[in-house]
C-alpha cells in the first residue's frame, strides 16, 4: 500500500514535471512570439531606422524624367537624372507581366508580399549549401527599389534592412493591387544602357511603346532586369538569348505559352536593329530640346510644387506638350541631310580643292591663325585646361598632340587619331544649315533644325546665331511702302541709281546685280522679285531707316538694328526665328504672333500646371499683308525663287524671298504658304568660309533647295492637313485687290537673276 502510494507520488511528480515543461515551452514560445511581434512593431515604427510613411507609399519618390511630347503625341526626348518615366498597367503589353512573374515570382498572385515557400527553400539552401534561387518576391524587390538600401551595411544592419523590406512589401500589398505593383516594379528597375523603367527600355531597345512589345521582346525585358550588363543583348548577345529563352521556358511551365509556341519563338534571333541609347545628343529635334531646356529651367525656378519647392525638370516627371510635329520635324531633318550631305557639301569640297588657305577666303595667314586660336579658346578642352591652371603655351602644345577622337562626316562618325587643332581646322570646312517652320495662324513652331548634327556642332543657328539677313530684310521696307497706302504691287518706279545723303553729308548708293530694264519704269512686284537694290534705295530714301525699323519691331524683330540706309539691303544681324516669325505675319492677315514652343505643362500625375496662349498684336492692315503676299509671289513666279517651279515642280501658290549677304557668307530662303511659313539659312561657322562665286553661294542655290525638299515631303504626307490652295483675300474692303501687273512671260529656261547683298 505504501509502495503504491510512492508510485502514485512519483507519477504525480512526473505529470507535474511534464506539465511544467509544457508550460515552459509555451512560455518560451509566447515570449519568442511576443519578442518577434515587438521586434516587428519596433521595425515598423522606425526604431531601427526610418521606415516609409503611408504618404510615401502613396507617393513614392523616384527620379522621373521630364518628357518632351510633340503635338502628334510622340516623345521627342527627355530631361533626366535617370531616364525614367512611369507607365500604368494598361500601358503594358500583356506578355510583360506573364514573363516577369514566370521568371521572378511565379507565386506572385498567391502571396501577400512574402513567399514563405521560397523563404523555406532559401533557408534549406543555406543549411545544405544547395541554393536554388532567391526568396525575394516582386513586391519585396519593389520595396527595395523604392526605398534603396544604404551602401556598406553591416551584417546586422543588412538583416534588419531585410525585415524592413518585408514590412514595406506587406504595406505595398495592402495599399496597391497586384497589377499596380507589377507596373510600379517595371517603372523602377534598370535595364542598362541608360534606360530606367520599362518605357525607356522599350524605346531604347526596340523603339517601341511598352504596349507594343511582342512575346520574345517581353521575355527579353523580363530577363534583362536580373543583371542588365551580363544579359545585355548589345554587349552579350549569346548570353542574352539564353536568358530570354529561359524566360520563355518559364512562361511555358506556368501555362502562358504552349510547347509549340516555345519551340518556335525560342528560335527567333534577337532583333536589335532599332536599338539606340536615348540621351541628349540623339533622337529628334535635338537643337530644339536644348533650347527648350534653357527656357524650362528658367520657368521651373519661378514655379513651385505643392510642397513649396521649385520644380526640377530632371526629377519631377513633368510632361511638356510642345508645338513640334514629329512628322514635319523628321522631314525637315531629312531635307537638311539630303541636300547638305548629298549635294552642297560635296560641291563645296570640290570648289575649294587644292586652293591655298582653303577653306578660308583670306590671304592673310595671321588672320587665319587668329580665327583658329579663337575657336580653340571656345572649345571645351581649352576651358577644362584653363580651369586647371595650365598656361596658354602648354594648352597650345596640348592642342598639337595627336589623340584618339570621333569626328563628324556626312557618311557617319569616324574614329580617328588627329590633333585637336587639326580637328578645329577640319570642322571649318563644313557648311551649316538651319530651318524653322511656323504655323502662320497660331505661331506654333512645327519644325526646328538648329544645325547639321547636334552631337558635333552644339551652336544653335535658329535661336542663338545672329547673321546678316541680306535681301530677306527687304519685305520690311516694302511693307512700310504698302502700309502708307500710296503704293501697291503694281506701282511703277524708275529703275535708276539713287543716292541717299548720310548724316555726315556724304552720299550712299548701292550697286545692282543685273542690267534688265535699266532706265525704265518697273513695278514694285518686279523689283522685289528680282531683288533690285536701286528700288530698295528709292524706298529707303522715301521713308527713312527709323520708320523701317519701327515696322520690323511691329513684326517681332527684337535684335539691335542700326538706323542706317544700308539696312534696306540687310546689313543687320538678326536671328532666323525672328525673321520667320515676322514673315508669318503676311500669311496671318497682318497679325504678328510670337513663335511659341509649348502648349501646356503637366505634372507627373497628369495635372495641368500651366497652359500657354499665343502673344499676338496687329503689325499692319489686312490689305497691306495681302499686298505683300502678292509682291512676294512674284519672287517664285518669275524672280530669284523661280527654280521652285521648274526644278522642284511646286506649282501651288507660294510667296517667298531669297537672300544673299556680302561675299556669299549667308544664304536664305523664306517661303510662305497659306498655312506655313518656313525659313532656311545656310552658311559656315566663320563668315570668311564661303563659296567664291555668287552663282554657287546665293540663297536660291544654298537655302532654297532645302525648303523645297522639306515642303515636297510635307505635301506628300496625307496625314498632314497642309493646304496647297491660294491665300485668302481680305474681306469687307473697298480697296482694289487686282494686282495682275506682270507684263512678261515666265521663261523657265532663262538664267536666274542673282540676289545679292
Amino acid at each position: 500500500m505504501q509502495t503504491q502510494k510512492k508510485k502514485n507520488t512519483k507519477k504525480k511528480k512526473g505529470d507535474d514535471g511534464g506539465r511544467k515543461a509544457v508550460r515552459v515551452l509555451w512560455c518560451i514560445f509566447g515570449i519568442g512570439l511576443l519578442v518577434t511581434v515587438l521586434f516587428f512593431f519596433c521595425v515598423a515604427k522606425g526604431a531601427f531606422g526610418v521606415m516609409p510613411s503611408f504618404e510615401e507609399l502613396e507617393n513614392p519618390q523616384t527620379n522621373l524624367a521630364t518628357q518632351i511630347i510633340s503635338c502628334d503625341g510622340k516623345v521627342l526626348g527627355s530631361y533626366y537624372v535617370e531616364n525614367r518615366s512611369n507607365v500604368r498597367y494598361s500601358d503594358l503589353s500583356p506578355y510583360l507581366p506573364q514573363a516577369l512573374v514566370s521568371i521572378e515570382d511565379e507565386r506572385f498572385y498567391k502571396h501577400s508580399g512574402i513567399d514563405t515557400k521560397s523563404l523555406f527553400r532559401v533557408a534549406y539552401g543555406v543549411f545544405t549549401g544547395n541554393k536554388k534561387g532567391g526568396g525575394s518576391t516582386i513586391t519585396q524587390q519593389l520595396a527595395k527599389n523604392l526605398f534603396p538600401r544604404d551602401e556598406n551595411l553591416s551584417k546586422m544592419r543588412l538583416v534588419i534592412r531585410k525585415f524592413q523590406e518585408w514590412i514595406t512589401a506587406t504595406k505595398l500589398e495592402y495599399n496597391y493591387s497586384k497589377d499596380e505593383i507589377i507596373a510600379m516594379y517595371l517603372n523602377t528597375v534598370a535595364f542598362g544602357h541608360n534606360a530606367f523603367g520599362i518605357r525607356s527600355a522599350a524605346k531604347t531597345f526596340f523603339d517601341k511603346d511598352p504596349k507594343d512589345l511582342n512575346i520574345e521582346e517581353s521575355a527579353l525585358m523580363a530577363g534583362v532586369v536580373n543583371a542588365p550588363t551580363r544579359f545585355s543583348p548589345v554587349r552579350n548577345p549569346e548570353r542574352s538569348t539564353q536568358r530570354r529563352n529561359l524566360v520563355l521556358k518559364a512562361m511555358e511551365k506556368n501555362g502562358y505559352l504552349t510547347r509549340a509556341q516555345y519551340d518556335s519563338i525560342s528560335q527567333i534571333p534577337i532583333d536589335m536593329s532599332h536599338f539606340g541609347v536615348m540621351d541628349h545628343n540623339s533622337g529628334q529635334a535635338t537643337y530644339f530640346r536644348e533650347q527648350l531646356r534653357l527656357e524650362l529651367t528658367e520657368w521651373a525656378n519661378s514655379h513651385y510644387r505643392p510642397d513649396g519647392r521649385p520644380y526640377n525638370i530632371y526629377r519631377d516627371g513633368l510632361k511638356i506638350y510642345t508645338t513640334i510635329d514629329s512628322r514635319m520635324q523628321r522631314y525637315a531633318e531629312e531635307a537638311v541631310k539630303e541636300f547638305m550631305g548629298g549635294s552642297l557639301q560635296p560641291s563645296f569640297f570640290k570648289h575649294w580643292a587644292g586652293r591655298k588657305n582653303a577653306p578660308f577666303s583670306l590671304n592673310d595667314k595671321d588672320q587665319i591663325d587668329d580665327i583658329l586660336e579663337t575657336s580653340m579658346k571656345r572649345s571645351e578642352r581649352y576651358r577644362v585646361l584653363k580651369k586647371e591652371g595650365v598656361s596658354l603655351d602648354s594648352i597650345k602644345a596640348n592642342f598639337d598632340k595627336p589623340v584618339e577622337m570621333t569626328i563628324f562626316s556626312w557618311d557617319g562618325p569616324i574614329d580617328t587619331v588627329m590633333t585637336p587643332m587639326d580637328s578645329i581646322r577640319y570642322y571649318k570646312w563644313f557648311l551649316q544649315a538651319s530651318l524653322v517652320s511656323i504655323e502662320s495662324h497660331t505661331g506654333h513652331v512645327k519644325a526646328y533644325v538648329g544645325g547639321i548634327d547636334y552631337r558635333f556642332f552644339k551652336y544653335d543657328h535658329v535661336m542663338q546665331a545672329r547673321r546678316q539677313v541680306g535681301s530677306t530684310f527687304k519685305p520690311f521696307l516694302y511693307s512700310l511702302a504698302m502700309q502708307e497706302g500710296e503704293y501697291t504691287p503694281c506701282t511703277k518706279v524708275p529703275n535708276i541709281p539713287y543716292n541717299i545723303q548720310l548724316a555726315d553729308g556724304n552720299f550712299w548708293s548701292p550697286r545692282n546685280s543685273g542690267d534688265k530694264h535699266v532706265n525704265e519704269e518697273v513695278t514694285l512686284k518686279w523689283a522685289l522679285a528680282q531683288s533690285n537694290n536701286w528700288i530698295s534705295a528709292y524706298l529707303m530714301n522715301r521713308f527713312g531707316p527709323q520708320a523701317v525699323i519701327s515696322m520690323a519691331r511691329r513684326m517681332g524683330v527684337e535684335s539691335p538694328i542700326d538706323p542706317v540706309p544700308a539696312i534696306c539691303l540687310g546689313v543687320c544681324d538678326l536671328k532666323l526665328i525672328e525673321m520667320v516669325g515676322a514673315m508669318s505675319t503676311f500669311a496671318n492677315q497682318g497679325v504678328y504672333i510670337k513663335p511659341m514652343f509649348i502648349t501646356k505643362i503637366e505634372d507627373k500625375n497628369g495635372n495641368v500646371i500651366q497652359r500657354f496662349a499665343p502673344e499676338e498684336s496687329e503689325a499692319m492692315s489686312e490689305v497691306t499683308a495681302y499686298k505683300m503676299i502678292e509682291l512676294m509671289k512674284g519672287v517664285v513666279q518669275s524672280g530669284t525663287g523661280v527654280r521652285l517651279r521648274y526644278m522642284y515642280k511646286l506649282t501651288n501658290p507660294i510667296a517667298g524671298k531669297t537672300g544673299t549677304t556680302q561675299n556669299q557668307s549667308d544664304g536664305y530662303f523664306m517661303g510662305i504658304t497659306p498655312d506655313m511659313t518656313t525659313g532656311v539659312w545656310v552658311g559656315a561657322e566663320d563668315r570668311s568660309v564661303h563659296f567664291r562665286s555668287t552663282e554657287l553661294g546665293q540663297g536660291s542655290h544654298t537655302a532654297l533647295p532645302i525648303w523645297a525638299l522639306y515642303m515636297q515631303k510635307v505635301y506628300a504626307d496625307p496625314s498632314l492637313p497642309i493646304s496647297q490652295g491660294d491665300f485668302p483675300k481680305p474681306t469687307a474692303t473697298d480697296v482694289d485687290l487686282d494686282f495682275d501687273c506682270d507684263k512678261y512671260e515666265i521663261d523657265y529656261d532663262a538664267v536666274e537673276y542673282i540676289d545679292t547683298f
